[in-house]
């Protein structure tokens, strides 16, 4: 099936708009989807053997949403005695002010309002995560990300998304029929697993992003992580 992508229609989170309930509960399911289909895992599974080679640790996050992937990274890290500091970076302001609220108790969480695709402050991190992403832009965006991952990190990148394909849509059409029914939820959900990269376009983007040796992985219920080692 083909990617199914229109920069004119773009998901209903991705609208400029305040902070509501339709987006808080939107941003709620999206934490229940990650906890329970992977999505925590697909970032933290890879990172854990990393982040036990040292004691300290910068870390930038790329479109954060609500910050549960940076959260529980702070949460691992402390649990093991190890220090971290985190920056996490979206485009919506509005989600940014859920995110702050979520994240509450976490001192060593600070967030920036930016587009991703260009954002360059005047230093690096040690790694860059950016989770379910990609498949909101445009090919070519989608390229500009994966080389803004890679100049902003100085040992690793770990990129994950949806990985499209024919049953994980009809899952996707399933579980926003019987479960995550919510107006926001349903309509983004059922955009984003049409709009998502599949297992080989994902690996064609890294490459014409520059990307050299990266690890590719398919995840449990339709997702893929790539790693970039440095």
């Amino acid at each position: 099936m083909r990617r199914e992508f229109d920069p004119q229609t773009p998901e209903w989170m991705d609208l400029p708009q305040p902070v509501s309930a339709e987006l808080e509960d939107d941003l709620a399911n999206l934490r229940t989807l990650n906890r329970w289909f992977g999505g925590i895992r697909a970032v933290l599974d890879p990172l854990k053997s990393i982040l036990q080679t040292r004691r300290e640790w910068s870390l930038l996050d790329l479109a954060t949403g609500s910050a549960d992937i940076p959260k529980a990274v702070a949460q691992w890290c402390r649990q093991n005695a190890i220090s971290i500091t985190i920056d996490a970076v979206d485009f919506q302001a509005s989600t940014l002010a859920v995110a702050e609220t979520f994240c509450g108790d976490e001192a060593n969480i600070r967030f920036h309002q930016a587009d991703i695709r260009t954002y360059a402050r005047e230093r690096t991190w040690d790694l860059v995560v950016c989770s379910l992403a990609l498949h909101h832009f445009s090919e070519s965006d989608a390229v500009q990300i994966l080389q803004r991952a890679n100049a902003l990190a100085t040992q690793c990148v770990i990129v994950t998304d949806l990985r499209r394909s024919l049953l994980g849509t009809l899952g996707v059409d399933l579980l926003t029929a019987v479960w995550m029914t919510a107006p926001m939820t349903r309509n983004d959900a059922r955009a984003s697993v049409r709009r998502a990269f599949s297992f080989s376009e994902f690996s064609d983007l890294a490459r014409s992003a520059g990307w050299l040796a990266f690890e590719h992985r398919r995840v449990p219920t339709f997702r893929q992580t790539m790693i970039l080692r440095k």
